[in-house]
């Protein structure tokens, strides 16, 4: 046994390794380039300085790679062909074992763990040498996913559309800057929600929207009857451009209980804006009112008696409330049972709420590529959700949509307000 021992040793030492060093890592690489010597002889039909009929060409040196293993990163030379190309097999595509680690590596930094976090995380499964650079270079490969299916062909009608913003920070020639995601979701003729599109741009301009819109018609948006949104005048340029057949819900949660909304300049659109502290829950009241009514019909009524009351003391509110109805109103032509959820972004806003958790952990992103990345990711696993998750509305109301039905009016009678004092 001794003289066996004996023999191994003067072995691998005359093969260059180490034995008081890196035993493992000078074995891994040597091992690895004999492997890469011997599918290169394999693939070309001769050795090294061999000549033989079958021979398809020559060597052409060699190409320096680093190879990341737990024994630690083994350099490797790849030896190079003068036609046609060699890559080695210990390098395919990884192996099931590696995969389940990027996968955890990708789904972390979905779920909104920062880079660095994601380093202790391996740690602490036992899994060392993987710090941020590398774990930034994994999450790249989200790339291709994300834009695959930003690019994906929509199919069908989507009826009911609803269009949102949000900002994120992003460093931009060496500088932090606020950018605009503005979002798409849609819901199908046949009831499912689905994810249209996001874009990432310098701001809520109308040509960035116009741009976003024209894009979701050219991959096949079509069948657009209502379309929901907050009152952003670049938005509605666009809307009045591209989706001009369409009706305009604007938002009555921005219209009328956000008087702090930064987005929707509350100063000029919001009504609360125009009310003092003290009597906002009075005025509020009175606008429910002609939102708790039955049909259009009785709503337009109430929201006159509700203007009449408001205008000798708030005339400039009561002024927008006047000037907004056929807007805040448009959902009462539609399907009853769909109302509470066209009359408002809320159900992009829950989405919103989503995306800002997971970019709230990033803080600043490098580039805008890397908000794209993942904001995309996080889209797609909501949109994934989305796939298997029950209708968002009954085939059966989305047929009214094409074949309305008549339906029992109840009488529009409006509610008289007592005098404001």
């Amino acid at each position: 046994m001794t003289e066996i021992s004996m023999a191994v040793g003067e072995y691998l030492r005359k093969a260059g390794i180490d034995l008081d060093g890196d035993f493992l890592a000078q074995a891994a690489a040597l091992v690895a380039q004999a492997t890469m010597e011997l599918e290169v002889t394999q693939q070309i039909g001769a050795a090294k300085h061999e000549r033989t009929p079958v021979r398809q060409t020559q060597r052409n040196g060699y190409r320096e790679r680093s190879w990341a293993t737990r024994a630690g990163d083994i350099p490797l030379r790849i030896p190079k062909l003068r036609q046609g190309s060699y890559f080695p097999s210990l390098l395919e595509p990884r192996r099931q074992a590696e995969q389940a680690l990027l996968a955890v590596v990708q789904q972390a930094y979905i779920e909104g763990v920062s880079t660095r976090k994601v380093d202790d995380l391996l740690q602490a499964l036992g899994l060392t040498g993987m710090d941020k650079s590398q774990v930034s270079r994994i999450c790249k490969e989200l790339t291709g996913v994300v834009e695959a299916f930003r690019n994906r062909p929509l199919e069908g009608s989507y009826p009911y559309v609803w269009l949102d913003a949000l900002y994120v920070k992003v460093r931009v020639n060496h500088r932090i800057v606020s950018q605009a995601v503005v979002m798409a979701i849609g819901v199908r003729e046949t009831g499912e929600r689905a994810l249209l599109g996001f874009a990432v741009g310098a701001s809520e301009e109308a040509a960035f929207w116009l741009s976003f819109l024209r894009s979701l018609v050219q991959r096949g948006l079509q069948g657009v009857q209502l379309v929901i949104s907050d009152s952003h005048e670049g938005l509605k340029a666009a809307l009045s451009q591209v989706l001009a057949g369409a009706t305009w819900q604007r938002c009555r949660v921005h219209f009328t209980l956000a008087p702090h909304c930064v987005r929707c300049s509350a100063g000029v659109r919001n009504v609360l804006a125009h009310i003092p502290q003290g009597d906002k829950s009075m005025v509020a009241a009175a606008l429910r009112t002609f939102f708790a009514q039955p049909n259009r019909q009785a709503a337009g009524q109430q929201l006159q008696e509700v203007v009449r009351a408001m205008l000798p003391r708030w005339p400039k509110a009561a002024q927008l409330v006047a000037e907004a109805e056929e807007d805040i109103l448009a959902y009462m032509a539609f399907p009853l049972e769909h109302w509470t959820r066209i009359y408002s972004t809320n159900p992009l806003e829950r989405l919103n709420k989503e995306v800002k958790r997971r970019t709230n952990v990033v803080g600043v992103f490098p580039d805008e590529a890397a908000a794209v990345r993942l904001i995309g990711a996080v889209l797609l696993e909501q949109a994934d959700e989305w796939e298997v998750d029950r209708r968002y509305f009954s085939q059966e109301s989305m047929r009214r949509l094409t074949e309305p039905e008549p339906w029992l009016l109840a009488e529009a009678t409006a509610f008289r307000l007592a005098p404001i004092h």
